[in-house]
C-alpha cells in the first residue's frame, strides 16, 4: 500500500499591516476579532480541519507573542507547531519558516497567508491533489474578469491589456517541499529577496507552475474595508446556520403598594407607587424572560426562580433575564429580536423608553435595533385602568442552529 506523503501548512503571519491601521486600532490585521474569533485562528483552522495536512506552522513577528498565544489559545490540536520568528520581508519570513519545517522532512508545503481566513477546503485539496499527481508548484487562481488598463505616467490610458492570459494569484500555494527549499535557497544565496510571492522563486529555477481553480472568496484581508466585509460575511453565514427559528411569548402583572418610583425595564422610574412582587416586581424584565423561556421550550420564571426561594426576595431582575439569554447560548443560538409592551395608565413609558431599550440591550448583549419597548393605556379599563398595578406583554425571537431531523 502507497504511503500517504507527509504534507505541512506553512501559515505566514509575520507582517504589520500598515494599510489596515485605524485611528481606532492599531493591532497587526491577523489578530484582529472577526466575529469572535481571530483572523489567524479562522485561517489555521481550515488547515488543521485538513484530513491531509499532518502539521501547521505558523511564522510570527518577534513582538507579537502574546498576541499569537492569545489568538491561537482555542486551537487544542497537535497538528499545531510552536511558531518561528519571521524577517523584514515575506519572502525571508517563508525562508525561515521552511528552515524550520526542514526536521520533520514533509514531501510537500502548502504556504498559505495568514489574512485569507476564507480558504475552502475544496481549494487546499485541489492544490494537494495535483501535488500527488507530480506537480512541484501548484497556484490557485482565479480568471481576470474585469477589463485591464495600462495607465500611462499622465494618468491617461495608454492601452488595453488582453485579459485572457491573466489570472489572479492566491494562497495556499502547495510546493514539493525540497524543490521550493531549494529554490528559496538559491534565491537568498543571490541576494535576491525581490521575489512578490514563492511560485515567482520557482519560475526563477525554471520549474513548471501549475495553475489550479481557485475561489473568488479566498480574499487577501488588506484594508478597513475590507474586515467590514469580513465581518458581515462571517455574521450572515452564522446566522444562516441557526437556522431553527422560534417565537415565545411571555406575560406579567404585578400589584401597586406604597412607594415612591416603579422598576421598569431595568430602570427606576419616579411614582407615587411602587410594584409589589418577591423580586423588583419588574413586570418588563419578567415578561421578556418568560418569553425566552416559551422560545426555548424551556418551563417559565417560577420554574427557574420560584417565588418561594428566600434568595430571590428582591432581586434585581436583570439576572433573570441574563440566566435566559444565558440559556439560548448554551443552546448554540442567538436572540434574533425583543418586543415588550407594557400596559399602564401611569406612570408615563415614553420618557423613558429608550432608557428601558438601552439597558435591555446591554442586559442581552444585542444592539439596540433588535429591542423594541412600547406603552399602551387599557382606557382607564380593568385593574390596569383603575390604577391598581402594571401588566406586560412580551414576545422574543430567537435562532437555535438547525435540526435535521425537521
Amino acid at each position: 500500500m502507497t504511503q500517504e506523503p507527509q504534507i505541512v501548512a506553512l501559515v505566514v503571519a509575520a507582517g504589520r499591516g500598515s494599510r489596515m491601521l485605524t485611528d481606532t486600532d492599531s493591532s497587526p490585521k491577523q489578530y484582529r476579532d472577526l466575529a469572535g474569533q481571530s483572523v489567524l485562528q479562522r485561517t489555521c483552522q481550515k488547515f488543521i480541519d485538513n484530513e491531509h495536512v499532518s502539521r501547521v506552522l505558523c511564522v510570527i513577528h518577534a513582538d507579537d507573542f502574546d498576541l499569537y498565544e492569545k489568538a491561537t489559545l482555542s486551537l487544542e490540536s497537535d497538528k499545531l507547531l510552536p511558531p518561528v520568528v519571521g524577517g523584514k520581508e515575506r519572502q525571508e519570513s517563508v525562508h525561515l519558516g521552511l528552515a524550520a519545517l526542514a526536521e520533520h522532512s514533509p514531501d510537500f508545503v502548502l504556504i498559505h497567508d495568514g489574512v485569507r481566513p476564507f480558504i475552502t477546503q475544496d481549494v487546499i485539496n485541489r492544490v494537494i491533489n495535483q501535488l500527488k499527481n507530480g506537480s512541484k508548484a501548484v497556484l490557485p487562481s482565479t480568471k481576470v474578469s474585469d477589463t485591464l488598463k495600462s495607465r500611462g505616467d499622465d494618468g491617461t490610458i495608454e492601452g488595453t491589456i488582453d485579459r485572457t492570459r491573466i489570472w489572479s494569484a492566491q494562497t495556499p500555494q502547495g510546493f514539493d517541499f525540497d524543490a521550493i527549499s531549494g529554490a528559496h535557497r538559491q534565491a537568498y544565496a543571490e541576494n535576491r529577496n525581490d521575489f512578490t510571492d514563492d511560485t515567482a522563486l520557482m519560475e526563477h529555477v525554471g520549474i513548471p507552475v501549475l495553475i489550479v481553480e481557485g475561489d473568488s472568496a479566498n480574499v487577501k484581508l488588506t484594508t478597513p474595508r475590507d474586515m467590514e466585509l469580513a465581518r458581515q460575511k462571517v455574521t450572515m453565514e452564522n446566522t444562516l446556520m441557526l437556522s431553527d427559528i422560534r417565537v415565545g411569548s411571555g406575560y406579567d402583572v404585578h400589584a401597586f403598594e406604597e412607594g415612591d418610583a416603579v422598576i421598569l425595564g431595568g430602570i427606576s422610574i419616579p411614582h407615587t407607587m411602587k410594584l409589589k412582587g418577591h423580586s423588583d416586581a419588574d413586570v418588563a424584565l419578567h415578561a421578556i424572560t418568560d418569553a425566552i423561556f416559551g422560545a426555548l421550550a424551556d418551563g417559565d420564571i417560577g420554574s427557574h426562580f420560584p417565588p418561594s426561594d428566600p434568595q430571590w426576595k428582591g432581586a434585581a431582575s436583570d439576572q433573570f433575564l441574563k440566566y435566559a439569554v444565558d440559556k439560548v447560548t448554551e443552546r448554540g443560538g442567538r436572540i434574533a429580536h425583543l418586543d415588550c409592551t407594557i400596559i399602564c395608565e401611569r406612570p408615563k413609558i415614553g420618557p423613558y423608553r429608550n432608557a428601558m431599550r438601552a439597558r435591555i440591550s446591554e442586559i442581552c448583549e444585542l444592539p439596540i435595533e433588535r429591542v423594541a419597548v412600547k406603552a399602551t393605556t387599557s382606557e382607564k379599563l380593568g385593574f390596569t385602568g383603575r390604577e391598581e398595578g402594571i401588566a406586560s406583554m412580551a414576545t422574543a425571537t430567537i435562532r437555535l442552529p438547525g435540526n435535521e431531523d425537521w
